[in-house]
C-alpha cells in the first residue's frame, strides 16, 4: 500500500488535533468604580463616564465594529444630550 520497502504497513496514527487559535486576552471590564482612576477625558464625562467605558468594552470585544456597538454609542449620546441641557438651563 505505501511505499513502506518492508512490505508491511506502518500502524494508522491519527491525526494531529489542530490547536486551537488563541483568543486575544480581552482586557477587564472597566466599570464605574474604576472611572475615578482612569484619565482626566474620562472624569470629565461625569455620569456618562460608565456609558463611555461600556462603549470602549463593546469597541474591544467587537474589534472596533462600531455598527455592532450601535446601542451604546446611541445610549452615550442620549447621555451627553441631557447632560448638555442640563448644563444649559
Amino acid at each position: 500500500m505505501g511505499n513502506n520497502p518492508s512490505g508491511t504497513q506502518a500502524p494508522a496514527t491519527a491525526p494531529a488535533p489542530e490547536a486551537a487559535p488563541e483568543k486575544p486576552q480581552m482586557p477587564p471590564a472597566v466599570h464605574q468604580d474604576d472611572a475615578d482612576e482612569e484619565d482626566e477625558s474620562v472624569k470629565q464625562l461625569g455620569d456618562c463616564s460608565s456609558l463611555y467605558l461600556s462603549l470602549q468594552d463593546c469597541l474591544v470585544k467587537t474589534d472596533r465594529n462600531w455598527k455592532a456597538c450601535q446601542k451604546e454609542v446611541q445610549a452615550l449620546k442620549s447621555c451627553n444630550d441631557r447632560r448638555k441641557s442640563h448644563n444649559t438651563s
